[in-house]
């Protein structure tokens, strides 16, 4: 589509076509290839045009995600690849996960900024090298996509605790996922690191639960970073990290991410 663009001067940019939401064609495209607020590229209302990839749209974080999505003005259109169909929604374009992975092309991977919150755990994936499949290989498959279809800012999920030294497998496979990420160079990288999550998930995790539970009824006695984290305020941070993150690497840990912590 044709979209008229003002620069912070106020005068008129040439048109561009524009296909998801970044500056594909002329001469402002290496300015507003990352950051399009960054060098005042916007429609003439004042919004800045932003397409969000989110991998991971039917989880619990995910799905809190793709709500606050769709209900920021920023975001003009969502990616959102998923293995079981989404509902229709007028902004958003839901490819199959598998066949986006088996293309050959990075066209359907561009997007100015990505959300990644898949993952499970290694009972729900029946053993360490399936879920070893899901946290580290897929994750970071997906994250080497988008980093050469060119999207500039990523944001991931990953886990208090994280550590590639790690003697656990989930805590050390979410470290080792992270350094692998890093060395890939997004121009801006953000990592949340939540402990356990307020909200129910699709699939049944009763020690988690349990856990949530007792760590819900203390709360009030713990400092921040042992309390339930917020599922809200994990998508909120992933969604501003996506939309508008600074470039470089930044950590979010459990603290900042605590019921409350609003």
């Amino acid at each position: 589509m044709q979209v008229g663009l003002t620069g912070q001067n106020g005068k008129d940019i040439p048109e561009f076509a524009v296909a998801t939401g970044s500056c594909t064609l002329g001469l402002q495209s290496l300015a507003c290839k990352f950051w399009p607020a960054k060098f005042g590229l916007q429609s003439r209302d004042g919004m800045v045009m932003t397409t969000l990839l989110i991998v991971g749209a039917t989880g619990l974080v995910g799905g809190r995600a793709m709500t606050l999505a769709l209900a920021d003005s920023r975001v003009t259109r969502i990616i959102a690849p998923t293995r079981r169909a989404l509902p229709p929604e007028e902004r958003v374009s839901n490819p199959r996960l598998d066949d986006l992975i088996a293309g050959a092309g990075g066209e359907e991977w561009r997007a100015d900024g990505a959300i990644c919150a898949l993952g499970t755990t290694r009972a729900a994936a029946g053993s360490a090298g399936a879920f070893r499949a899901v946290d580290y290989e897929l994750v970071l498959l997906i994250a080497r996509r988008l980093r050469d279809a060119g999207v500039g800012r990523f944001a991931l999920v990953s886990s208090l605790g994280a550590d590639p030294r790690s003697l656990f497998l989930y805590t050390r496979t979410k470290g080792e996922v992270e350094e692998a990420i890093g060395a890939l160079a997004f121009p801006s990288l953000t990592i949340l690191r939540p402990g356990f999550l307020d909200g129910e998930r699709a699939e049944s995790r009763p020690v988690q639960r349990a856990v949530r539970n007792v760590l819900g009824f203390i709360s009030p006695l713990l400092p921040p970073v042992a309390r339930v984290s917020s599922v809200t305020n994990v998508a909120r941070q992933l969604i501003e990290a996506a939309v508008a993150g600074e470039p470089g690497r930044h950590v979010i840990g459990a603290g900042q991410l605590a019921e409350g912590g609003d």
